[in-house]
């Protein structure tokens, strides 16, 4: 009885790391609410740009030796603001093995809200 009881249990047990990783509360409802990862995406993004890019951009995004950024996301797609971001060019350099995946996301996303 013991061994019909343990697969039982690792069943349940990933049911509900299931639930509580897509999207629901304790209850098992789902919660709308953002999340505290989204929340701190656009810190995080900030933090990204200064680590990175304000000395040829500009703490206000205006521009140094790089160009303005501060309406990219109305000039550039999210497909064209990474594939800058990862590949450079124009002087700037590649950042694809300088970023990891995530913060080129998340810079990428916080740069295409400039408008």
């Amino acid at each position: 009885m013991k061994r019909a009881s343990i697969p039982l249990a690792a069943g349940l047990l990933l049911l509900a790391g299931l639930a509580t990783a897509c999207g629901g509360d304790k209850s098992g409802a789902p919660t709308n609410a953002p999340s505290k990862a989204a929340a701190g995406e656009a810190s995080n993004a900030e933090a990204i740009y200064k680590a990175n890019c304000v000395s040829c951009h500009g703490a206000d995004l205006s521009g140094k030796v790089g160009p303005n950024l501060q309406k990219t996301g109305a000039k550039l797609s999210q497909e064209q603001i990474t594939a800058k971001i990862q590949n450079g060019g124009g002087g700037m350099p590649s950042y694809k093995n300088t970023l990891k995946e995530p913060e080129i996301q998340a810079l990428t996303e916080w740069l295409s809200a400039k408008k």
